[in-house]
């Protein structure tokens, strides 16, 4: 409840400050320029939603997989689609080595979940089913939806701001518009953080989501960990071609190595999981993020690795 009422904060804070961008660029523009520059970005966004799908398909070189090629799948998304009361959503593979997973899609209707080749051959069934559990939540909660009608703000910040700054001559009225255009593009930065902070409350609903619908929190703090390694062995090469797509993605690979260092002690057995006790013994810990770590966060879709454990584990 408290990560669905800081989600509908941001929403709230977001369209506060386009209701303070309306009325400044009303009186400097007049309402018909700053219309122009709202339904503009609201076009990009509109087709941005459309036409996404498509290319996350191409992108990630997504086969859809039918019941009798993947049954297990089949039968993991359909048992979560069911508790989640949502329509069965596509199930499909990414043949790619980097382990992950992935939901999008319109609506609940249209979506669709893929796992990487790399994920089906590195964790077992229970961590599996904890990270489909994850991406079925996005979809439960509409997230992907919400995501991308807020993402059009810092659009419309970027489109003033560069009209403001190139538009002004040099009388008094154009030195006004020269330092608004600098306050646009100042809000364009701040919106962008706060969709960003919006994007990372939403893994911590998705993680809270797919315990709610059966998974233990240690079978997905445990998926985190392996997606962590997993990730962090992959090619630099590799990670390049699926830099655009990481915020659909469960766990951000880019940042593995960095969280690799953060959660080498969790796994005190050192079995290559993370079990009950294991989880157990976070709750009880003090978090040492470095500073490097929470800027890193400050600027990245998905929260940090170690926090995103800890939050688990006072589910546990």
């Amino acid at each position: 409840m408290l990560l669905q009422i800081k989600m509908y904060m941001v929403m709230a804070v977001l369209f506060g400050i386009v209701y303070s961008l309306v009325s400044v660029a009303g009186m400097y523009l007049g309402m018909g320029t700053f219309m122009f520059y709202a339904i503009l970005a609201t076009v990009f966004m509109f087709v941005q939603f459309m036409v996404g799908p498509k290319v996350v398909e191409w992108s990630m070189k997504v086969k859809y997989v039918s019941q009798s090629e993947n049954p297990k799948l089949h039968r993991m998304v359909d048992e979560l689609a069911r508790q989640a009361n949502i329509p069965k959503p596509r199930i499909g593979i990414s043949e790619n080595n980097l382990p992950n997973a992935f939901a999008f899609g319109r609506w609940k209707s249209d979506s669709r979940v893929c796992v990487t080749r790399g994920i089906l051959n590195l964790l077992d069934d229970d961590e599996l089913r904890a990270v489909l559990g994850h991406e079925i939540s996005h979809i439960q909660h509409r997230d992907v939806l919400v995501i991308t009608v807020i993402s059009v703000i810092p659009m419309i910040a970027w489109h003033l701001a560069w009209s403001f700054m190139f538009s002004g001559g040099r009388d008094r009225e154009g030195g006004n518009t020269i330092v608004l255009g600098i306050a646009a593009f100042g809000i364009y930065i701040l919106t962008n953080l706060v969709v960003l902070y919006a994007s990372r409350v939403r893994e911590y609903y998705a993680d809270r989501g797919s315990v709610a619908l059966g998974s233990r929190p240690n079978h997905l703090a445990s998926a985190l960990y392996k997606l962590v390694y997993g990730s962090a062995k992959t090619s630099k090469d590799d990670l390049k071609k699926i830099e655009g797509m990481k915020a659909f993605f469960a766990s951000d690979p880019s940042r593995a190595t960095s969280d690799m260092r953060e959660l080498k002690e969790l796994d005190k057995d050192m079995s290559g999981d993370i079990d009950s006790s294991e989880l157990r013994a976070v709750r009880g810990r003090k978090m040492s993020v470095s500073r490097s770590g929470k800027m890193m966060e400050m600027l990245s879709t998905h929260p940090n690795m170690l926090k995103r454990i800890h939050a688990l584990s006072m589910m546990e």
